[in-house]
C-alpha cells in the first residue's frame, strides 16, 4: 500500500519540476503529442495513456491484470513493474526535453528524393544521404518495377509508367516496404529475399537489426559489402526504416517531376526533391562504358563510320535532354506546390567542390551535414585514382569529372550538341566549336557566368 501511495506522489513531483521549468514544460508537452499521433515510440504511448488516467483508474487497472484475490508478491511485483516504467519515461521524457532544448533538435522528419538519369553520378551523391546515421536510405528500389512491368517507350505508356513509378516510390516514402514484394522476382517468402537490388549499397539494410545471421546455402544475389548478412526481412527492413528520423531514396527511373505533385502535396511526407542533372556528352561517354553492348551501334560510327548512326538513336538522345529540361524548367518556375521543395544541381559543381555542394544539398532538405558525412566525402574524393568499376563512388572529383572530353570523338559530341542543345544551355554547359577546344584542358565546357539557378 505504501508503493500505491508513492506513486502519485511522483507523478506530482514531476508537474511540480516540469511547471518550475516552464520552457522544459512546453517541449514535453510537445513531444508527449507527437508521439501519440505519430504513434511512432508503442512503449511511451502506452505509458503516457497510463499517465492520463486517475489514481483509482490505475489501481482499477492494475486490478483487472490479476486474479479477483491476488497475493502478496504477485501484486508487489506488479507494481514495482509500474513504478520502473513511470521511471523510465521520466528519464527519457528529460533526455527528449534536453534534446530539443538544445542543439541536438532532430527536427521533422524529412523526406528526400535524388532524381537522377543514369551516368549522372548520382551514387556519388547518393552517398552523402547513405553516410548520414540518421537517414533511412534505399538505392534504386524502382529497379525491381522497371525489370517486372514491361513499359513501351513514348505516349499512354510512358505516363502509365510514371503512375507506377510515383505510387510505389509513395508507398517506400512511407516506410511501406512491403510494396516491393509485388515487383520481386522470386516472390519473397515470409518476408524474405536474398534478392533485394543493391542490398549493400543502403548501410541500413546492412546493420542490426535488419542484418540477420547468415544462412548456409543461400545465395545473397546483392550482399552486404562489410559483414555477412541473412536473407533481407523485409518486415525488420520496414521497422528500422519507421525507426529512422529520415528516408531518403535515389532513382534514375522518375524523369517527369509534374507527376510528383501528390506526393509533394500528401500531408504526411515532407518532400525535397533534388534533380541531379551532368553535361550530356558525359553521360552518353560514360554510357558507352557502362553499357557497351546497348551502344555497338554509337561506337562503331564514331571509331570507323561504317554503320550511318540510325535516326531513332538521336531521337531517343533528344527525347531524354528534353524531359531532363522540362521537369528542370518546371522546377526553376517555382510553382507553388514546389516552392521550396526543388533544387537543381549540377554533378560538375559537386565534383568540383563536393563538401560545398554537400551543405548545400543538406541545407536545402533541412538535414544536418554531420562529421561522418564529411569524412566519407574527404577519403572519396581525393582518391590518387578512380576506384575499380564503373559503379566505383571513390573518385578524384575535381581532376576526372571532365576527363571524358579528351577521348570522345568530336564528332560524337556534334551528335550529342546538335539533339540537346536547350538543355545545355539551360544548365550552362558550353557548345565545343572544334576538336581543339573540345580537348583543351585550358578551356572550360561550363559558362563562366553561372547560371542564376546556381547557389
Amino acid at each position: 500500500m505504501e508503493i500505491r501511495r508513492a506513486l502519485p506522489q511522483d507523478i506530482r513531483e514531476l508537474l511540480h519540476c516540469l511547471k518550475m521549468r516552464s520552457k522544459y514544460a512546453v517541449l514535453l508537452v510537445f513531444v508527449i503529442s507527437l508521439v501519440i499521433i505519430e504513434k511512432e515510440n508503442n512503449f511511451i504511448s502506452r505509458v503516457s495513456d497510463k499517465l492520463k488516467q486517475s489514481p483509482q483508474a490505475l489501481a482499477e487497472a492494475n486490478s483487472t491484470e490479476v486474479s479477483p484475490a491476488p497475493d502478496k508478491n504477485g501484486s508487489l511485483a506488479s507494481l514495482q513493474e509500474l513504478d520502473a516504467a513511470f521511471s523510465q519515461l521520466r528519464s527519457h521524457l528529460y533526455n527528449i526535453t534536453l534534446q530539443l532544448a538544445g542543439d541536438g533538435d532532430p527536427g521533422p522528419r524529412r523526406h528526400v528524393l535524388l532524381m537522377a538519369t543514369t551516368r549522372t553520378g548520382s551514387s556519388f551523391v547518393g552517398e552523402f544521404f547513405n553516410q548520414q546515421g540518421s537517414i533511412f536510405y534505399l538505392f534504386e528500389p524502382l529497379w525491381h518495377v522497371e525489370k517486372t512491368v514491361n513499359f513501351l517507350p513514348g505516349g499512354a505508356s510512358a505516363v502509365g509508367s510514371a503512375l507506377v513509378y510515383r505510387d510505389v516510390l509513395k508507398q517506400l516514402l512511407l516506410c511501406d516496404l512491403y510494396i516491393l514484394e509485388n515487383f520481386i522476382s522470386p516472390v519473397p517468402e515470409g518476408h524474405l529475399t536474398p534478392f533485394l537490388f543493391r542490398r549493400g549499397s543502403s548501410h541500413s539494410l546492412c546493420e542490426e537489426p535488419v542484418c540477420t545471421p547468415s544462412t548456409k546455402k543461400v545465395f545473397e544475389k546483392y550482399y552486404c559489402k562489410n559483414r555477412r548478412c541473412g536473407p533481407l526481412n523485409i518486415t525488420l527492413a520496414a521497422e528500422a526504416c519507421r525507426r529512422k528520423q529520415h528516408v531518403a531514396l535515389k532513382t534514375v527511373r522518375i524523369r517527369q517531376l509534374e507527376f510528383l505533385q501528390p506526393l509533394v502535396e500528401d500531408p504526411r511526407l515532407d518532400l525535397r526533391i533534388i534533380q541531379l542533372v551532368r553535361d550530356p556528352r558525359a553521360v552518353l561517354a560514360s554510357r558507352m562504358v557502362a553499357f557497351s553492348g546497348k551502344y555497338e551501334t554509337w561506337k562503331k560510327w564514331a571509331s570507323e563510320g561504317e554503320a550511318p548512326l540510325r535516326e531513332e538513336e538521336v531521337q531517343r538522345l533528344r527525347g531524354n535532354c528534353e524531359s531532363i529540361r522540362a521537369s528542370a524548367e518546371l522546377g526553376l518556375r517555382r510553382p507553388g506546390w514546389l516552392r521550396g521543395r526543388y533544387m537543381l544541381v549540377r554533378y560538375e559543381d559537386v565534383a568540383r567542390a563536393p563538401l560545398e555542394k554537400a551543405r548545400q544539398m543538406f541545407r536545402f532538405a533541412g538535414l544536418p551535414l554531420t562529421p561522418q558525412v564529411e569524412e566519407w566525402i574527404g577519403k572519396n574524393t581525393q582518391a590518387p585514382r578512380d576506384g575499380n568499376g564503373v559503379y566505383s563512388t571513390c573518385k578524384n572529383s575535381s581532376e576526372q569529372f571532365d576527363k571524358w572530353r579528351f577521348s570522345m570523338p568530336f564528332k560524337l559530341a556534334q551528335v550529342v550538341q546538335d539533339a540537346c542543345a536547350p538543355a545545355m544551355q539551360l544548365f550552362g554547359y558550353k557548345l565545343a566549336s572544334s576538336p581543339t577546344a573540345l580537348a583543351n584542358r585550358s578551356f572550360s565546357l561550363l559558362e563562366e557566368a553561372q547560371p542564376a539557378w546556381v547557389t
